[in-house]
């Protein structure tokens, strides 16, 4: 037997169909219809009635859902909150992002990092990487660098108030890292502009000679940026247009991910350093 070429988790053979068809169920109800009777859940899950009909009495008998007086309605119980909300309220974003990091090294990145913003710094918090050959440089947890001329830093900035962003690179030691560090104020503000309106950030030797970069920022409840996540490569395994065509769309994710993950804790995770 020829083997699928799939990871055990991608194969839909592996699938428990009855599985994701429940949790279909549980995710058709939001603030906007939080009651529902069995055929707008058949609808809106994609589900024929009767198979709609089994899985709400299921899901009503194992205490997630439960009827509504009138009507013939359901809805979600508080009980919900146990698939998630107490594990997410215990963890802190270096616990959540740490396996994510792992997973896109070494086969997307030579590392991959989670920053935040110190006042003009970015600092290191969680990090994964392989040996970057022929490097002098201190990326750990709790290394940092000037966020002026990091794409951490760029992808920060650009997510603050433009008087915030001046603020903080005046306060900045602007030193060149490199031949394309940028360090005029003007230029950096209107590389923010970009980055801004992108939605991620790029860096091709800037902060190092060697280095390609790719972030994007995790924002709090409010949208304010909390932290920053970075995927980097040497410069010698690929050139910068196809490291951010496979890249970007990696960072985007886990970034989105974490937001989400703030966002449905109701803002209990922790992202302190």
């Amino acid at each position: 037997m020829k083997p699928s070429g799939k990871m055990p988790e991608e194969n839909p053979k592996n699938l428990v169909q009855s599985v994701v068809k429940a949790f279909a169920v549980l995710k058709v109800f939001d603030a906007s219809l939080p009651e529902l009777t069995i055929s707008e859940v058949a609808a809106r899950a994609g589900l024929d009635r009767g198979t709609a009909f089994r899985l709400v009495h299921t899901l009503c008998h194992l205490g997630y859902l439960a009827s509504v007086p009138r009507g013939r309605r359901y809805r979600l119980t508080l009980k919900c909150l146990e698939l998630g909300y107490t594990p997410l309220a215990r963890a802190d974003l270096k616990m959540l992002a740490r396996p994510l990091l792992h997973e896109l090294v070494p086969g997307v990145a030579d590392a991959a990092s989670l920053g935040m913003l110190d006042g003009a710094d970015v600092v290191y918090v969680e990090r994964a990487q392989v040996e970057l050959p022929q490097l002098n440089l201190d990326r750990r947890a709790g290394s940092r660098t000037g966020a002026y001329g990091a794409a951490l830093g760029h992808v920060l900035l650009a997510c603050l108030p433009i008087e915030r962003q001046r603020e903080l690179l005046e306060r900045s030691n602007r030193v060149r890292l490199s031949e394309k560090t940028l360090v005029d104020m003007e230029a950096i503000l209107a590389r923010l502009a970009e980055v801004k309106a992108r939605g991620y950030a790029l860096s091709d030797g800037e902060n190092a000679f060697g280095l390609r970069t790719v972030a994007a920022a995790v924002l709090d409840v409010d949208g304010s940026p909390v932290a920053g996540v970075s995927l980097t490569i040497h410069a010698d395994r690929m050139p910068m247009e196809a490291f951010a065509a496979r890249a970007v769309p990696e960072v985007l994710r886990v970034a989105h991910d974490l937001t989400r993950a703030i966002s449905l804790s109701f803002g209990t995770i922790s992202v302190a350093r």
